[in-house]
């Protein structure tokens, strides 16, 4: 991605247009994540939470938190940066955005930072809303907000390339609903992957969701799955991963270019 004077007059263009795109259905956005958490406490929290006090030492409906909020995490990122990308590519108006005085570097911050505040938002909405039903406390404060940050990051830039990969808004849903969403429900969100026997818990290993999950919960409660460290390291190198992915489509044009 080039590098010369920062446009930040552009890169606020484009953020800007991202959230008031989102702002225009602010009412869905907020009461959808309230009311699928409070039903996931209700099925989850009531059901299994009756018949399952405790895992590892932690309330049930307490340590189910950290995994709601990653499952909403991954998919709004990914959701919010694939349509917004995209659907400039939809109307042809991704070759008005190309011809702007706007770096590469530049229109990724925009779309990213839009798609990564959106996805916060929604998470500490669910933090909150959380709180209704169980009592709740953080031990790593500073590391729960490192770890939303950069999840909410890694995956909007993930959506980001979805969204110039899809040729079609049908594409747009296959990664979200026939892989992030199953490796969340199988990375140990609602469950402890020390729970399962093996060769299961060696196999939930090759899960990259168990070391998003597991370094989350860590935050909360000083205990997780995988060690902190190997946490943080898995989602930096994703990050770093999905960075090196995005600066190949603007050196090559990949489907941005006919």
């Amino acid at each position: 991605m080039s590098v010369g004077a920062f446009n930040g007059h552009g890169v606020w263009a484009i953020y800007k247009f991202e959230m008031a795109r989102a702002l225009r259905t602010i009412w869905q956005s907020v009461a959808t994540p309230v009311i699928t958490t409070s039903l996931y406490f209700i099925v989850f929290g009531g059901a299994i939470g009756s018949r399952m006090q405790q895992v590892g030492g932690v309330d049930y409906g307490s340590f189910i938190v950290p995994g709601l909020i990653m499952l909403t995490l991954l998919t709004q990122s990914i959701a919010n940066a694939s349509i917004g990308i995209y659907f400039p590519k939809f109307t042809g108006t991704i070759y008005e955005l190309l011809s702007a005085p706007v770096s590469a570097l530049e229109t990724v911050i925009g779309f990213v930072g839009a798609a990564a505040t959106k996805s916060l938002v929604i998470g500490l909405i669910i933090l909150g809303t959380s709180t209704l039903f169980v009592d709740l406390h953080v031990d790593h404060p500073a590391a729960m907000i490192a770890f939303l940050l950069l999840t909410a990051l890694t995956f909007s830039m993930f959506g980001f390339i979805i969204g110039i990969w899809a040729d079609g808004f049908e594409q747009l849903n296959i990664v979200p609903a026939l892989l992030v969403t199953p490796l969340t429900f199988l990375g140990g969100a609602f469950y402890s992957i020390d729970m399962l026997p093996e060769p299961w818990r060696t196999v939930s290993l090759f899960n990259p969701v168990v070391y998003l999950v597991s370094g989350f919960r860590w935050s909360f409660f000083g205990q997780g799955d995988v060690s902190i460290g190997v946490s943080l390291g898995f989602i930096g190198a994703l990050l770093l991963l999905c960075l090196g992915a995005i600066t190949w489509i603007f050196r090559t044009g990949y489907r941005l270019k006919p």
